[in-house]
């Protein structure tokens, strides 16, 4: 994942300064938001901790004109952000496990691929998305964390390292080239992308598909997610950026469509040019993008998370001055940036609340001392009001939270933060 010249720079360093955009090059890259020194999302001390120093990265958010790719200032070392310890398991959140099956069937209904033709998934995590392709095609893994070991439990073959040219190397003798490759919520995490997608094309077949899934920048902008904005993530595509940097790489986009995963991302197939038919759906969404994303959006987009924090922070303010308790509900990535952000801390959440078996109960919120425990406790101790920080899917998890038992009201703190009364959930 990691060339010998950036590695080198990561052995001096934590971190490296974007000076030119990660995908054209272009050093004509403009400013459009800060949001202050964030610690590692998956830094996560055990309970009990006695507080010690850690570490925290600037969180700029730079744009470039020439291939209108949105990317973070700053690539962190990725043995930092993905220790092997690392907590995230998707397989938790079922809006994944439903996104992933949802895949599968839209997959096998675009193209013909039977039970020798191999899928790898890059990034593969605890095999969620290859359960869904596992006894029907052959299927590989690639993930550096020690979650990979579940997916091999599973009986989902995983090579627990980073994804590179030496382990395609590696695949290509004992399992051939892929028909299909994905790339699910990881295609912009990982550094040296261009390096990565010369990689992936050595590994497909001459007639294979790349698919994958990120975060989307529209859906970013227009619903301020800013809260999604951490070192994880290096770049914030737009179909715009995407084909540009595919294209560069001989690789043309088929089909493109929006997804609900994570806030609003973006599904994209890509096959070797002229392989394939290119679905109306790609010139759709390029459309809208030149109304959705532009230089003036962006700034506009800045104001408005400024506005929106000052309103939360008032909001807390309040209920505070009345003495009301406050639980936090669910720890994504996402809950690390809004809460060090708007300065959150356990004096104004007392706990967050995570579904049995998540890999970070018992743990603190990274760079806070906000207890992350199991969701039992909302229903036991009936605090005043829950703070949805997976405020995205806030329709699921009030009447979910509501019909477990909680009687309080929410707090759903993005877009606009309001209040939403218990008794209005049905």
């Amino acid at each position: 994942m990691i060339n010998d010249k950036v590695r080198l720079a990561f052995d001096s360093s934590s971190s490296i300064v974007v000076e030119k955009c990660q995908i054209c090059e272009s050093k004509k890259l403009e400013p459009v938001l800060f949001l202050g020194y964030l610690p590692p999302v998956n830094t996560m001390p055990l309970f009990g901790t006695f507080p010690q120093e850690q570490p925290s990265y600037p969180a700029l958010l730079l744009y470039c004109p020439q291939c209108q790719l949105v990317q973070l200032g700053l690539i962190v070392d990725p043995k930092i952000l993905f220790p092997p310890e690392y907590p995230y398991t998707s397989s938790t959140t079922k809006i994944l496990r439903d996104n992933f099956a949802e895949l599968y069937s839209e997959c096998t209904s675009l193209f013909k691929f039977g039970a020798d033709d191999l899928v790898v998934d890059i990034g593969s995590n605890d095999g969620n998305l290859l359960s869904n392709f596992k006894g029907k095609h052959k299927v590989l893994g690639v993930t550096p964390e020690e979650i990979g070991k579940i997916a091999i439990e599973r009986g989902i073959p995983t090579i627990i390292k980073y994804f590179n040219k030496e382990v395609v190397n590696e695949i290509i003798p004992d399992y051939g080239q892929a028909k299909i490759i994905t790339a699910t919520n990881v295609f912009a995490h990982i550094e040296n992308i261009n390096e990565i997608a010369e990689d992936i094309l050595l590994l497909l077949k001459d007639d294979g598909i790349f698919i994958s899934e990120s975060h989307y920048l529209v859906p970013l902008i227009e619903s301020l997610q800013y809260d999604t904005i951490y070192h994880e993530h290096l770049r914030y595509y737009s179909l715009t950026s995407l084909k540009y940097l595919l294209e560069a790489h001989g690789l043309e986009i088929i089909h493109a469509k929006p997804i609900p995963t994570h806030g609003g991302s973006i599904r994209v197939y890509a096959s070797r040019k002229g392989k394939y038919p290119v679905k109306e759906s790609v010139a759709k969404l390029m459309e809208k993008e030149k109304i959705s994303i532009c230089k003036e959006n962006l700034l506009k987009f800045k104001d408005r998370v400024i506005i929106s924090k000052l309103e939360l922070m008032s909001l807390l303010y309040t209920l505070k001055k009345e003495g009301k308790k406050i639980y936090g509900i669910s720890a994504p990535s996402r809950a690390s940036t809004l809460i060090n952000y708007t300065a959150i801390d356990e004096g104004i959440v007392d706990y967050v609340l995570e579904v049995k078996g998540s890999h970070k109960i018992g743990k603190y919120v990274p760079g806070t001392l906000i207890p992350v425990v199991e969701e039992s406790k909302l229903f036991n101790d009936q605090p005043d009001y829950a703070l949805l920080f997976s405020w995205h899917i806030a329709d699921e998890l009030m009447p979910k939270l509501k019909q477990k038992g909680f009687k309080g009201d929410f707090i759903v703190p993005l877009p606009n933060p309001q209040i939403v009364k218990n008794s209005l959930i049905t």
